[in-house]
């Protein structure tokens, strides 16, 4: 008979990253469009090459606008109302359940304008956009940056 007064243990799934000396940076080509957020600087082109490439891993999902989008008024309504792309915009899992949008801005805003409360958006963790950080720098420090992260969830407690 089990105990009745234990709690069942939830099991973790570590998921610190540990250095790969052997990590090769994504390619940079011409043409190829990127994403900078400090040193971290993914290659938005063979993201969505590989998103497009391994549909079963990717199901676009709505999010809400107010959670990601940034105001982009500079942006005129002309420029707005030329866009006819619907893809899904892309949110990569910055630190351990933190998605920021790193494709798409234009689209974000569109929806902000146009007073909708979701968009289509492709959820990326950690595990598939690291690959696509373009320099070896900039992967070192993204592990560094994401196991302090853990660390500080498991200090309070998360």
């Amino acid at each position: 008979m089990p105990d009745q007064g234990k709690k069942p243990v939830k099991k973790r799934i570590s998921r610190s990253l540990r250095l790969d000396r052997q990590f090769v940076p994504a390619p940079a080509d011409d043409g190829d469009e990127f994403f900078p957020n400090g040193i971290f600087k993914f290659n938005i082109t063979k993201m969505i090459l590989f998103i497009n490439s391994h549909q079963a891993d990717f199901a676009a999902e709505p999010v809400a606008v107010r959670d990601h989008a940034g105001s982009l008024s500079s942006l005129s309504q002309a420029v707005l109302d030329s866009l006819h792309n619907t893809d899904p915009v892309i949110l990569a899992e910055i630190a351990p359940g933190r998605y920021n949008l790193i494709d798409g801005n234009h689209r974000m805003e569109k929806t902000r304008r146009a007073g909708l409360e979701h968009i289509m958006a492709y959820k990326v963790r950690m595990e598939q956009h690291i690959r696509f950080l373009t320099t070896y720098e900039g992967y070192s420090a993204f592990v560094e940056y994401w196991n302090g992260k853990l660390k500080d969830m498991r200090d309070d407690g998360i």
